[in-house]
């Protein structure tokens, strides 16, 4: 299962991400996720349980429609920080840093979808 939420973040992470990271309060924390969980030196369960988390994200159903006004992502947010608190060490500065400098990009509008 994990190989094959992997595969579905990797096609649908980055397009979902810049469509709505405007409104997401939590864009940098899974911008983290992501860059902790592409990272090559990052321990296998640690990388499961944030592919896991990202492919909530991905997932045009889940438990409230991303498409609720002010409550369509309360759910992924939630699934991402309970996963975020469960490998918080491997998320380093690094990643933290790339996420930040990343998030600029995307909402500035700078970067293309899937371009990453």
């Amino acid at each position: 299962m994990a190989g094959q939420d992997e595969q579905m973040v990797r096609e649908g992470f980055w397009p979902k991400l810049t469509r709505h990271a405007a409104q997401l309060p939590f864009a940098d924390e899974l911008l983290a996720a992501w860059y902790c969980a592409t990272d090559p030196a990052t321990p296998l369960k640690v990388k499961g349980t944030l592919f896991g988390a990202l492919a909530y994200f991905i997932l045009p159903f889940d438990v409230i429609p991303d498409m609720i006004l002010a409550l369509g992502f309360t759910d992924d947010m939630a699934v991402l920080m309970a996963a975020v608190t469960l490998v918080r060490s491997h998320i380093t500065p690094a990643h933290r840093d790339k996420a930040r400098a990343m998030l600029d990009e995307v909402r500035s509008g700078t970067v293309a979808a899937g371009s990453q």
